[in-house]
């Protein structure tokens, strides 16, 4: 007698308690090397740099968000929306799937070594080599991450300006950080969930709910993705990334795994011709071990600025950064700069080490999926209109503040 394995599995998270697998092809998914990837690259990266308990990786994340898209569709379900078994599981391996195409640091890695890689195009890429790995099982999956299917509100609970990705990473990244001011009523916000004109609306008494979810969005930012020590350690991560491309490509030797070595040595500039098969299984095998076991061996190597920025990061002798809401004055930036090339470092040199910046922080944006409210009179009106209007007004308004990095040995120069 054969018997078929039970792929019905049951994990124990520390955010939710014990979650379900509930299909054969999630677990399928779930088991595929490319996820299993996302065990090694951490949602946060350097961010435990500050908050020491921020160990957790994006498989943790996307369990999680898989979690609250079935009991978002289980609530819709109940108030009478009719939702297939497959647009429920395509639904839910689409929020699995979401990050597959994050590479290790993220931002970092998008903005020195790879610019022409973004992860949102990269998970499409992702998905549409796995929809042909498992023989077109996926093609509802995609349809619903791009915002092609026809029930639009399920691609707005995968993306949109209130999804379960949000509701899950504000849980999680407030619970392995420490900081409380990120935690969301995420069961009661899905409770609130429904759905006019195909459309993804919360109801009126949920307004409190999402007041709260978007000022903790607010915070979160503040506090932990753009606090200004991550900021700092981001940059310098940044600045040691570009540093090795540009000894790579100028033909010098740079230690580097052999999954690095590809995108050190190589330049993507148009990623809608340059990615192929063989790129996509590159970028599949890069991760959080990739950068760190590199920068280990760059510590010592010749290059002195390659061998200062690596030692900075490994050893956390960080950059120290200064914030403020307006631009820096350039003549003090260079006055920092000549301070450090007075220690035998050209002005372009100097630029890996003293350098400006900016950030935005916006909690809810123009531009993107509304957030609408359903009132009890059944009219829709758009969170700004249903809300008050000067919390609102305060969520929503995008604030711009500038950085400045220097050693910070240089303060005690005379």
């Amino acid at each position: 007698m054969n018997l078929t394995r039970n792929k019905k599995k049951i994990v124990n998270d520390p955010v939710y308690g014990f979650i379900s697998i509930p299909d054969e092809l999630l677990f399928d998914l779930i088991e595929h090397p490319w996820f299993q990837r996302l065990r090694r690259i951490r949602q946060l990266g350097l961010t435990d740099y500050v908050y020491p308990g921020a160990q957790h990786t994006r498989f943790h994340h996307a369990l999680g968000a898989m979690h609250l898209m079935g009991l978002a569709i289980e609530n819709l379900r109940y108030k009478g929306h009719e939702i297939t078994e497959l647009e429920a599981l395509s639904a839910q391996a689409a929020i699995l799937l979401h990050d597959i195409g994050h590479g290790p640091f993220s931002h970092a890695l998008e903005s020195s070594i790879v610019p022409g890689l973004h992860h949102e195009q990269l998970s499409l890429l992702f998905m549409q080599e796995l929809n042909r790995q498992f023989g077109g099982k996926l093609g509802m999956t995609i349809e619903i991450f791009t915002g092609k299917y026809h029930k639009h509100f399920l691609h707005q609970l995968v993306s949109s300006q209130l999804d379960v990705d949000r509701l899950d990473y504000l849980n999680r990244d407030s619970f392995y950080t420490g900081v409380a001011e990120g935690t969301v009523g995420s069961d009661r916000i899905i409770k609130m969930m429904e759905v006019v004109n195909g459309e993804l609306v919360l109801e009126e008494k949920g307004i409190y709910s999402i007041e709260k979810f978007l000022l903790a969005r607010r915070l979160m930012y503040w506090q932990v993705y753009l606090h200004k020590t991550v900021l700092s350690a981001e940059n310098l991560l940044s600045n040691m990334l570009r540093r090795a491309k540009y000894l790579v490509q100028k033909g010098e030797v740079v230690f580097a795994t052999k999954s690095l070595m590809y995108f050190l040595e190589h330049t993507i500039s148009s990623p809608s011709e340059s990615i192929d098969e063989e790129l996509l299984e590159r970028f599949a095998h890069l991760d959080d071990y990739d950068i760190f076991a590199s920068a280990k061996e760059w510590m010592t190597h010749s290059d002195k600025i390659l061998s200062e920025l690596s030692t900075r990061l490994i050893e956390r002798k960080l950059l120290k950064i200064r914030l403020d809401v307006q631009p820096f004055d350039a003549a003090e930036v260079d006055a920092l700069s000549q301070k450090w090339q007075s220690k035998g470092f050209s002005k372009v040199e100097a630029d890996y080490f003293v350098f400006t910046g900016g950030i935005t922080n916006s909690a809810y944006k123009d531009g993107e999926e509304k957030i609408n409210i359903l009132l009890k009179t059944g009219k829709v009106l758009e969170i700004r209109e249903a809300s008050d209007q000067l919390r609102m007004s305060v969520l929503s308004e995008s604030t711009r503040k500038y950085f400045l990095c220097y050693p910070k040995e240089l303060d005690t120069d005379h």
